[in-house]
């Protein structure tokens, strides 16, 4: 059994920096693609970062320059690096991950096995 447990999330001011973890566990391998996804109130899911196994990372245009992903193999544990951030990031954000190799993105569909999410709020 896959199990994806995120940390690290909290509240923070506009401009403030946060470090989400992501340690998994129940792979006979290192995952192929991984990504981060987050799901503010009364809003769908959408994509923030993905990373594959060659470390090709992939961001949605709203985080992009603010947020970076990263794998380290050796811990399985995935992260991201949250800066400068706005009023606008706050969501309960899900670390997801897929053995499948292919195209590795940001999109739901992508992904096989997904966390249970930490809370990140940033105030104004």
């Amino acid at each position: 059994q896959v199990r994806l447990v995120e940390s690290g999330g909290g509240s923070v001011q506009t401009g403030g920096s946060l470090r989400l973890s992501c340690a998994a566990s129940g792979y006979t391998g290192s995952p192929y693609c991984m990504g981060w996804f987050r799901q503010a109130p009364g809003t769908e899911r959408e994509g923030v970062a993905s990373v594959d196994t060659d470390g090709r990372t992939r961001y949605a245009t709203t985080v992009q320059g603010r947020f970076t992903i990263s794998y380290d193999n050796a811990k399985n544990t995935l992260y991201l690096q949250m800066n400068s951030l706005k009023p606008e990031d706050t969501a309960i954000y899900y670390c997801a991950a897929d053995r499948r190799g292919g195209y590795c993105y940001p999109g739901l569909s992508r992904y096989g096995y997904w966390g249970q999410g930490t809370q990140v709020t940033v105030s104004s």
